[in-house]
């Protein structure tokens, strides 16, 4: 009887150890993977990985789309708030839906909500609360396709994920919102494969690199060899603070910014037959970036 008991511990044992080392195996496998993916691309002198901001470049989404989601989140809790076209602009400064309604709300705390809500926690809770319905809110106009895709957006994703570039999009949007954009505009097959890093997964937005640092971390892959299409300041900001090589394509809000730091700047993508640069010309910018440091 003890004999078959150590015959079976010995048996439960040895299949523990053949686990972990399946475990091990595939992870080293996974490691290798990267390497290889990395190896490969630099080789070929593309880009380690080339990353996208969410509003303003994938979609035209923030006057149209976020703003009119504030509007009717506020209006249907009650609150007489309403973001002009040219406040939200000057709010879009701001990094991030929660932190620009709380200082919006601050500036004006002579009426509600933050007239009578002094507590901070309470006050963080109402604008969670806010920033959900909002997101709900825009997530209905995104199912609708009431908001296409800017001119190249597509062809650019398609002609890098064909090349073995990992794509993702890195945003100071809600996480949900931002995935469902990808989905809907992008299709399932994309999305499958295009990593979204958004929302509060890092304690600080753009303009800090926070955001892009973690996507270079996730993705296995290293900050200068990255290339960034962003639309706004505060993106260029967070992508060259990464040490990332970007792009701007202006959007509505953003044709009078500052974009002196910037690789190079456009009025969008641009479809195949009208494109304003490819994978390969983002190659040349980014080996033009290596030459210089």
């Amino acid at each position: 009887r003890i004999h078959e008991m150590a015959f079976a511990f010995s048996r439960k044992t040895n299949v523990a150890n053949g686990a972990t080392a399946l475990r091990g195996r595939a992870s080293v496998q996974a490691v290798k993977l990267v390497q290889t993916r990395r190896i490969a691309t630099a080789a070929s002198g593309l880009p380690e990985a080339l990353l996208f901001d969410c509003d303003g470049v994938l979609v035209d989404t923030e006057r149209d789309g976020h703003r009119i989601s504030f509007n009717e989140a506020f209006k249907r809790k009650g609150l007489k708030h309403e973001w002009g076209v040219d406040l939200y602009g000057h709010l879009l400064e701001i990094g991030g839906g929660k932190e620009r309604m709380t200082k919006y709300f601050k500036d004006v705390e002579d009426v509600d909500p933050f007239k009578t809500i002094k507590d901070p926690a309470e006050r963080k809770q109402l604008v969670a609360a806010l920033h959900l319905l909002k997101t709900d809110i825009f997530m209905e106009l995104v199912e609708s396709g009431a908001m296409p895709l800017r001119p190249g957006v597509k062809r650019l994703v398609h002609e890098a994920i064909s090349a073995g570039v990992p794509v993702a999009v890195c945003s100071t949007s809600n996480e949900r919102a931002v995935s469902t954009i990808v989905r809907v505009m992008l299709g399932p097959e994309v999305a499958a494969k295009m990593r979204v890093f958004a929302g509060d997964i890092v304690p600080k937005k753009k303009p800090d690199p926070a955001i892009y640092l973690l996507a270079a971390k996730e993705l296995g892959v290293n900050p200068k060899n990255c290339v960034v299409v962003e639309d706004s300041r505060i993106g260029l900001q967070a992508a060259k603070g990464a040490g990332m090589t970007c792009v701007v394509t202006k959007s509505s809000y953003t044709q009078t910014e500052n974009f002196d730091i910037a690789d190079a700047v456009f009025d969008c993508i641009g479809e195949a037959g009208q494109e304003r640069f490819s994978l390969s010309d983002l190659a040349a910018l980014k080996d033009k970036n290596q030459v210089r440091a």
